[in-house]
């Protein structure tokens, strides 16, 4: 559920926006990690019941000081809950974690409609439940291993400029900063999480829509990070599967109803499997295409060419020791990859009431 109200008044003259807001979910599922072969599941590494919710209460207010001044204040409040009842009985068990987000923008302009802003504040970012109740690792059922926390605290700010200088074309750029308390690490194989070292992410993005026409629309992103953990460690600074490069881009036919069509791209560039950055993914480029009808009583039928051109890359890539027969009994430092999905058809009606 996503619900907001919006109160419009003056205080001392000054025109003054608040909204209040509420946003709320649930998740009932099972997730499990089976050891396999050809596909044909051999055992079981660990199988958990989750059940996990969370609410989010905000609320921001926007003061109109002048007509080329203008802030905004917020604060947000985000309560995480869950149950694990996991097929190990001492990795079950609750968790819950709450956090508070204060949040505060200011903006500059427009000159030429053209404007300066910057924001500043906090947030979080959740980690898999299961790394909250788990005690032993799931492999043996008797190592011990250490909780890690349910959410994690972000701080972060960003100054850019936003203009519509160009008829047709909204286009912004920001620098910002992005500081996390710790990064998470989910372990696949093993079906454990990580807690790793607190990090910073400085970087730049560069965002642009251009409507050409009535009925066409073109969109390009791009964004350059650098991304390092913050403290000392001899295996490196450079943090695990985070890309410096990231760009997108599309370009879309149509209107509210009648036909529709899209073409998008996404680049996502090499990245880092290890903290010395020794070892690095491949580059993936991947196209999708869609093409559609938009019906007058609000039906939609589409049909979607997912990885248009069949691009031979990986979606995931990780860098681990691992066995397989006849290496040895230590195994090896390798690549494991989940390669992206060859080209595939995707047939969808769906409908608005």
């Amino acid at each position: 559920m996503n619900a907001s109200q919006t109160f419009n008044m003056r205080l001392a003259g000054v025109p003054v926006e608040t909204r209040f807001g509420l946003q709320t979910r649930a998740d009932d599922i099972d997730v499990g990690l089976f050891r396999t072969l050809a596909r044909t599941t051999l055992s079981t590494v660990r199988a958990d019941s989750v059940q996990e919710g969370n609410v989010g209460i905000w609320t921001d207010t926007t003061a109109r000081w002048t007509d080329w001044l203008r802030t905004t204040v917020g604060v947000r409040q985000d309560y995480f809950a869950g149950r694990v009842a996991s097929d190990t009985p001492a990795n079950s068990g609750d968790a819950s974690a709450s956090m508070t987000s204060p949040k505060v923008g200011v903006v500059l302009g427009p000159w030429v409609k053209t404007e300066l802003f910057g924001n500043a504040g906090t947030g979080l970012h959740s980690n898999d439940i299961r790394g909250a109740t788990i005690t032993v690792d799931p492999n043996d059922k008797v190592t011990p291993l250490d909780r890690v926390p349910l959410l994690v605290r972000s701080k972060g700010a960003e100054l850019g400029i936003r203009t519509k200088a160009v008829e047709g074309l909204t286009s912004s750029l920001a620098v910002f900063v992005l500081d996390f308390d710790s990064e998470l690490l989910f372990v696949g194989d093993a079906g454990t999480t990580e807690p790793s070292r607190p990090s910073r992410r400085v970087g730049v993005e560069w965002t642009n829509q251009y409507k050409m026409l009535p009925w066409m629309q073109f969109d390009l992103d791009f964004a350059y990070t650098r991304a390092r953990f913050t403290d000392f460690d001899p295996a490196g600074d450079r943090i695990p599967g985070a890309p410096a490069v990231v760009a997108s881009g599309s370009v879309t036919f149509g209107k509210e109803t009648g036909w529709f069509a899209a073409l998008t791209g996404r680049y996502f560039g090499p990245r880092p499997l290890i903290e010395d950055a020794s070892v690095h993914s491949l580059a993936s480029l991947v196209f999708n295409a869609r093409v559609g009808y938009k019906f007058d009583n609000g039906f939609r039928l589409q049909l979607d060419a997912l990885n248009l051109f069949n691009a031979n890359t990986n979606q995931i890539e990780y860098y681990y020791v691992s066995r397989l027969p006849g290496e040895p009994l230590g195994g090896i430092a390798d690549r494991h990859v989940h390669p992206v999905e060859p080209l595939a058809l995707r047939l969808t009606l769906a409908g608005r009431f």
